[in-house]
């Protein structure tokens, strides 16, 4: 089937860089449905170079959204608007038939604490209210991304839409992401994430720090019988990076259980001792309890070696051994 994206003078949005056609039936048929449904007036297949990432960042530095810092090599400051400032564990779904599915019922009722579930209407209904013509006067960006080294057998790969050049620059300091993943992906499934900040142009409102965000209806869901991530509002870290919490955690758990494997809120260590002897030490924390500060632990005993080798999320599939 050849690709149904033409250019605007056609009737749909301008292409800024790659060629649909080399897209597999399945992600061009996402991003179509996708650019149907956001509207964007532009779309940008993301290869993964440097030259790519210096114009990202030539953007996002015109566009008033980072500031170079001249003290390191390669270090930028993004000063984000208030409202925007973290995960929101509040606006955090899971989509499920039923409830029991996502989270456990409290004995006496009321809401869980281990998680927020929403039904697939509710779902519907919150999407249909946020999604259409979201980015209007913005550039979509398609993203493939290997969560792990592109062409493993332990890695698995996504596919981001995003009106966020943030998220694109940010992406490629994540994960590995480019032609290479589209390549290596060929035919095969993926998990299809979806972001908009939110902000369609002309803008209702001014910005704040010059950072595009809609909090008033941010909404971050999952939709695990799909391999689905949706996100809308934020432009900050988790809430917008989707191959972070929401595919490595929430969705390869989902995956981990189908094929036998764990993914987990852990850390991961190696330890050495002074007689070479190499152990692995994975631990589990909930946030905000430490488990990056031991993950970067400096030892000071004469001899003893540590590395990290993940300090938040941990990926553990066994073998005999």
């Amino acid at each position: 089937m050849p690709p149904q994206l033409q250019s605007q003078s056609q009737g749909g949005p301008r292409i800024l860089q790659g060629d649909v056609g080399i897209l597999s039936a399945a992600v061009r048929e996402f991003v179509e449905a996708n650019v149907t449904l956001c509207q964007p007036d532009a779309l940008h297949i993301c290869d993964g170079s440097d030259g790519e990432n210096r114009t990202i960042l030539a953007q996002l530095e015109e566009q008033g959204m980072i500031k170079k810092l001249s003290k390191y090599q390669n270090c930028w400051l993004a000063r984000t608007d208030p409202r925007d400032v973290a995960r929101v564990e509040s606006k955090t779904v899971i989509v499920t038939r039923d409830r029991r599915d996502t989270v456990p019922t409290p004995l006496g009722g009321g809401v869980s604490q281990l998680g927020r579930w929403m039904s697939p209407e509710e779902f519907d209904k919150a999407t249909t209210q946020r999604f259409p013509g979201c980015m209007k006067g913005r550039t979509m960006y398609v993203i493939p991304y290997s969560m792990g080294p592109v062409g493993s057998p332990l890695s698995k790969i996504g596919v981001q839409l995003t009106d966020s050049p943030y998220v694109v620059a940010s992406m490629r300091v994540m994960t590995r992401m480019g032609q290479t993943v589209l390549t290596a992906l060929g035919t095969g499934d993926f998990v299809r994430c979806l972001h908009s900040v939110g902000c369609p142009l002309p803008l209702k409102k001014p910005l704040v720090n010059n950072w595009p965000c809609n909090p008033d209806l941010t909404l971050v869901a999952h939709i695990p019988e799909r391999r689905q991530i949706i996100s809308f509002g934020s432009g900050y870290g988790g809430n917008s990076l989707l191959g972070k919490k929401c595919f490595a955690l929430r969705i390869a758990s989902r995956i981990a259980k189908e094929e036998g494997w764990l993914a987990e809120h852990m850390l991961i260590l190696g330890i050495t001792n002074p007689a070479g002897e190499k152990k692995y030490l994975a631990a589990a924390f909930p946030s905000a309890c430490g488990k990056t500060n031991l993950a970067m632990l400096r030892p000071t005993l004469p001899g003893w070696k540590v590395e990290c080798v993940g300090d938040d999320i941990a990926w553990m599939k066994f073998d005999d051994q």
